[in-house]
């Protein structure tokens, strides 16, 4: 079954206070373990036919991903979907919004993340097949750290600088109150506050209108 992702942004901006955010990490919680790294290319896409898509990547999808397509479209009312390259490997993201965010940026969401046997030049063919446009590319450099029991991935994102996601994913809808609220204590105890969805809107939208500006780069902008 498709899960659900639960996910609080904070904006970091300097690599100094990404270093802190990283030290304390470890003063706290001395178990802190490095699970990944790797570079991403994401594109975003809209105003597409979701069950066309489907239908057109059913010779590339298991049985289990055909459930979780079907389970994430049923449930779902407003789709974010993003072609992934994650170092070598190409992923479909749909994420569908569970509380007053957008699809793209919500704090808890349903999620369909899956790798496909093809490239990212042909995901993107597909995604344009089924009536979606790009809207935007983004670059990234993660890297993943387990600490406690929870996910926190630090993000080298054109455009954004550097960006901290505190996540965790649980495959029951009644938990999402309580995951959400050990998220936002492991922040307060590491004195990294939330970015608003009012300033992460208009952060989204600026890059989206200038995204050939920062895609691939390291130049930031700073917007209130």
């Amino acid at each position: 079954m498709a899960h659900y992702e639960i996910e609080i942004k904070s904006l970091l901006g300097e690599k100094a206070v990404a270093d802190a955010l990283i030290e304390k990490m470890k003063a706290i919680d001395p178990a802190l373990t490095v699970t990944g790294t790797n570079k991403q290319l994401n594109h975003y896409f809209i105003d597409g036919d979701v069950e066309m898509l489907r239908t057109l990547l059913l010779p590339f999808l298991s049985e289990q991903q055909e459930q979780m397509f079907r389970e994430i479209l049923e449930k779902g009312k407003d789709f974010s979907i993003r072609s992934r390259q994650k170092d070598d490997q190409v992923l479909l993201v749909i994420k569908a919004a569970l509380d007053g965010g957008t699809s793209a940026n919500a704090v808890s969401r349903l999620e369909f993340e899956e790798a496909m046997p093809i490239t990212l030049p042909e995901l993107d063919a597909f995604l344009e097949a089924a009536g979606f446009t790009c809207q935007a590319k983004w670059s990234r450099e993660r890297v993943e750290y387990a600490y406690k029991d929870i996910t926190v991935c630090l993000d080298k994102n054109a455009g954004y600088g550097y960006l901290a996601e505190f996540e965790t994913v649980t495959k029951d809808e009644s938990d999402l109150p309580a995951v959400r609220a050990r998220l936002e204590e492991c922040m307060k105890e590491l004195g990294v506050s939330e970015l608003p969805q009012d300033r992460l809107a208009r952060m989204f939208a600026h890059y989206n209108e200038s995204w050939p500006e920062y895609y691939g780069t390291d130049k930031v902008f700073t917007l209130q």
